[in-house]
């Protein structure tokens, strides 16, 4: 037993000087390889998409009340979305709200004329 026990000690002894001189091995490949410089990126800052000109009043609902109310014959949603840049579902929404409030009325289906 006492065998054993020499011998697992003489192992152990072994495996911690292989240990220290594969550090310094490591050490001395990391000095000898040319470190490569980490570049900086710049910081990017996320562009707004242009706001969508309207007309001169200033809410979406007062553009498109301002379009319906220049037109005699009434105007239909894709007309409306041409005017004012707006997509289909935010003129369905507005035109939605301005009937709800009594501004505008349907003449037929799409085509909205002032109340």
């Amino acid at each position: 037993m006492k065998e054993f026990d020499v011998a697992l000690k003489a192992v152990a002894e072994g495996l911690r000087t292989m240990a220290q001189g594969m550090e310094k091995i490591a050490e001395k490949i990391e000095e000898s390889t040319p470190k490569k410089q980490a570049k900086e990126k710049p910081v990017r800052k996320a562009k707004k998409a242009p706001a969508k000109k309207t007309a001169k009043t200033g809410t979406a609902s007062d553009a498109v009340l301002a379009v319906i109310n220049r037109s005699k014959k009434g105007v239909n949603s894709a007309t409306l979305a041409k005017k004012t840049g707006f997509d289909n579902k935010k003129i369905a929404n507005i035109v939605f709200k301005l009937r709800k409030q009594g501004k505008i009325k349907s003449v037929d289906r799409g085509v909205y004329t002032k109340a």
